[in-house]
């Protein structure tokens, strides 16, 4: 019989170890799954992880992993603060959609009018949309102790349905010949997030993105609040007997997180989206939850989980267009990394023991 058994101190080597771990086995299982499913498993994770860097068109594909991974990195910075402080904001998806929404409304208010005002105003719509947004459950549960984790997710649905009524009302574009969607805002220079260095990659929400992982890297290694964040997170008891006031970190945390999911989807559709529509690019505030917990809730750790996660949709768009591999199958692929990751997180305070079935009786 296999057993857990509590390790007296955490293992710091598969605390280390574990997302590496994490990623050599969803290579193992995903590979699996493709052979399962009829593919050349060596093939498709070559595909996946070599041809976005290394292959024939990798100039054209290494700028996407900029622009992929900045709004998963910019959202999961903010979610991993709320983690640390056992705050769990799961409907940052919500927050993105709700950024892209009052980010895009500011600009078009202004169509066409050209002002170097627009944009930065863009910036405060998207960042106070996802705020907001993210202030329900904040104000929920600090006020009637609500789940955090059930109202912002049900609130991710509220958000999907404003953002067809608003593709298909309010923002359509009243020259778009009936079609959904508002203007593309690619077309509209002062609301548009344009590249700062052509074929780069690099736009505004890259930049931010970046500034962003230096921020809470400072916030948790240098500031009296980060460590207020992980007192809480780690011995809430402690927190309370030191003072901290558990409301307004409720309220920054979650706050905060809004804030920068906000600004990852007004960057997105003012960049490479570019309009509002029922077919927005989604999905990158459910994703930021593997790459905080990929990069071990550190900004560094984010930083380059977020560069993972981004190979892995590139070189996922590569498999179903070269090798014909069903989509899901590339979901099922990238929510094996939190799977895994999850599973060998548990040997970092467990360790198997064998034992025989009379010595687990006598124990019961």
């Amino acid at each position: 019989m296999i057993r857990l058994e509590k390790r007296l101190q955490p293992s710091r080597a598969f605390a280390v170890a574990a997302p590496l771990l994490a990623v050599l086995a969803t290579m193992v299982f995903g590979g699996l799954l493709f052979a399962i499913l009829g593919k050349d498993p060596v093939q498709s994770i070559i595909t996946i992880f070599w041809e976005p860097l290394f292959g024939e068109f990798a100039f054209y594909y290494r700028p996407q992993l900029l622009i992929k991974g900045a709004p998963l990195v910019l959202i999961a910075i903010g979610l991993a603060l709320g983690f640390k402080a056992g705050i769990w904001n799961i409907g940052a998806e919500g927050q993105y959609i709700m950024g892209a929404i009052c980010g895009a409304g500011a600009g078009l208010a202004f169509y066409p009018t050209e002002s170097v005002f627009i944009f930065p105003l863009m910036i405060l719509a998207g960042a106070f949309g996802g705020w907001a947004w993210a202030m329900i459950p904040a104000v929920l549960k600090v006020k009637f102790g609500t789940n955090e984790i059930l109202v912002s997710l049900m609130l991710v649905y509220v958000a999907d349905n404003l953002l067809a009524s608003m593709s298909l009302g309010l923002l359509k574009n009243p020259e778009g010949f009936g079609f959904p969607g508002s203007r593309n805002l690619q077309q509209y220079a002062s609301a548009h997030n344009s590249e700062l260095i052509a074929n780069s990659g690099m736009h505004l929400g890259v930049v931010t993105a970046l500034i962003a992982v230096i921020f809470a890297y400072v916030l948790l290694a240098r500031h009296r609040l980060g460590f207020a964040i992980r007192v809480t997170g780690e011995a809430p008891r402690a927190a309370r007997f030191g003072g901290i006031n558990s409301s307004r970190l409720i309220l920054f945390c979650l706050g905060l997180s809004g804030a920068l999911a906000g600004l990852a989807g007004m960057f997105e559709v003012s960049g490479p989206s570019g309009q509002i529509s029922i077919e927005f690019p989604a999905g990158y505030g459910f994703t930021a939850i593997i790459v905080a917990f990929l990069g071990r809730l550190h900004p560094v750790g984010i930083l380059l989980a977020g560069l993972l996660m981004a190979l892995t949709y590139i070189g996922g768009d590569i498999a179903q267009s070269q090798l014909q591999l069903p989509a899901a199958a590339i979901q099922v692929f990238q929510g094996m990394l939190l799977f895994f990751l999850l599973a060998i997180d548990l040997l970092t305070n467990y360790r198997l023991r064998l034992t025989s079935g009379d010595a687990v009786k006598g124990a019961a």
